[in-house]
């Protein structure tokens, strides 16, 4: 059996905001979870790699993304807002169980051959099992990356109703894969046999997208899209790609398995046209995200319809990738797998028409585990007592004077030796290395001021360091399968 939650019924929640002195908040949620109101579908969509400047609205210069813009000129833009961790599995974890990368069950990447990953155990409460609660129909379309297929972690047993996509994140590195997972049935793509590309994953994954809007328009859905765009490889029908040749000078090419026993198995293909076949799949991502967009409007969900757009963690620099050449950390130093902010960094968009400032932007700090229960809060759940995650409401129904704020976000990373990072205030700690030097000094920075991480101000402000060596101790609790002594893929 899952561990549940008491969650409160709408009537109680309504009772319990009636009692005593409201805030602006508390009756503003009291309106939108009345019994005679429907509750609003959420639709999550988290891009794979995508940097915090590989939107036109966040900077982009040599490209645009007209459709993403036009959701960030409807709603409201994050400019502090941090990814889980700095590579998919633990960003993915942190997302659905509001735990960071010190507490949520899942912390690296650690495969489980032949396909899939460690699984978040059964007993984990997640994000879609709380919307189950509420009486929401959950999907989940893309790529999960969290229990292999069948395991206690596979998505079906984790709060989702549906599920289409890459169950295995090493195997989603392939836009023209040999097989999709619906449910837990394999989905053999004859189109793919071999070396054929004739059914592309993103295309695919899409339909079914879109499917779940249409068949569960008239009740209350989650629908979560972790779609594997822009990840390596670099891959798109070659009529987008056709589009952009040429135009991202001087063009780099990328050589990689084209054949032999790892062909697809994980492996990136060669890409001759690495600029324009990026831009081209932040084209077709930028398109889908307008698709439903418009597929919402076009089933009069729009107004009752919260849409958010993020990424899982920086850009990536595998299979041809030229984040570089994109500028597609902005002005942050680093990438993925690092801890600095182009590692973590992530933009985040929401769109809630009638209660959200069209147009409007937040420096709040957030991070990807105060999704959960600024979800809850929305659709009328009890936040679980162990979680890390703060809810950001406030700061989208433009109470900010009601905005609680973070003491610090914690992140650690399991590969490259071990890496570790605290935000606190301004304040920005990162160590590497851990493994080989546990008692290595820290790094320090003030964001304030350094934006780009540049200077290392640890000998000038010895007591901040101390604060931040004790957190890096207490954030942590104990993990038999993530300890710190264990490289994944």
């Amino acid at each position: 059996m899952k561990k549940g939650v008491i969650l409160l019924s709408v009537m109680s929640l309504v009772l319990a905001f009636s009692c005593g002195n409201k805030t602006k908040n508390t009756q503003e949620i009291s309106e939108l979870t009345h019994e005679n109101q429907k509750k609003p579908n959420i639709i999550y969509i988290l891009a794979d790699d995508l940097g915090y400047g590989d939107l036109s609205s966040y900077g982009q210069e040599k490209f645009n993304t007209p459709n993403i813009d036009k959701l960030a000129a409807e709603g409201m833009s994050f400019t502090q807002h941090y990814a889980g961790n700095t590579v998919c599995a633990p960003s993915r974890s942190a997302l659905l169980t509001g735990m960071h990368t010190g507490h949520t069950p899942v912390r690296g990447n650690k495969e489980i051959k032949p396909e899939g990953q460690y699984p978040i155990p059964d007993a984990t409460y997640t994000l879609a099992e709380a919307f189950k609660k509420q009486g929401y129909t959950t999907g989940a379309f893309g790529k999960w990356g969290l229990g292999f297929p069948g395991s206690e972690g596979d998505p079906v047993n984790q709060g989702f109703d549906t599920f289409y996509g890459f169950n295995c994140q090493r195997l989603g590195h392939h836009y023209y894969p040999y097989h999709l997972w619906s449910n837990r049935d394999s989905i053999v793509l004859t189109g793919n046999a071999g070396h054929k590309k004739e059914q592309y994953a993103p295309a695919l994954i899409h339909d079914k997208t879109m499917e779940f809007i249409e068949n569960n328009k008239d009740k209350p859905f989650f629908l979560y899209v972790p779609t594997i765009i822009p990840h390596a490889e670099l891959a798109a029908p070659e009529s987008y790609i056709a589009k952009h040749r040429g135009n991202y000078e001087p063009e780099i090419s990328f050589k990689g398995t084209d054949d032999g026993p790892e062909y697809r198995q994980g492996q990136y293909e060669s890409q001759k046209d690495a600029h324009a076949t990026f831009v081209a799949m932040i084209e077709v991502l930028d398109n889908q995200v307008g698709e439903i967009i418009a597929k919402v409007k076009e089933l009069g969900l729009e107004d009752n319809t919260i849409i958010v757009f993020a990424s899982d963690n920086g850009p990536h620099e595998e299979g041809g990738a030229d984040p570089e050449y994109f500028n597609s950390n902005g002005p942050f130093r680093g990438t993925k797998r690092d801890l600095y902010e182009g590692g973590i960094r992530v933009p985040m968009i929401v769109k809630w028409p009638g209660k959200i400032k069209q147009g409007s932007k937040t420096d709040l700090i957030s991070a990807f585990w105060d999704v959960f229960p600024t979800f809850s809060e929305i659709v009328g759940s009890t936040v679980p007592s162990n979680i890390d995650g703060i809810s950001f409401l406030p700061t989208l129904l433009g109470n900010v004077s009601e905005q609680k704020q973070h003491e610090y976000l914690y992140w650690e990373f399991h590969e490259k030796g071990g890496r570790q990072a605290i935000r606190k205030g301004n304040w920005k700690a990162v160590k590497y290395n851990v493994l080989k030097k546990p008692n290595a000094a820290i790094e320090l920075y003030d964001l304030s001021k350094d934006i780009g991480e540049k200077n290392n101000v640890a000998s000038k402000f010895p007591e901040i360091v101390k604060e931040m060596e004790a957190i890096l101790k207490s954030a942590r609790t104990p993990s038999d399968v993530f300890t710190f002594n264990q490289v994944s893929f």
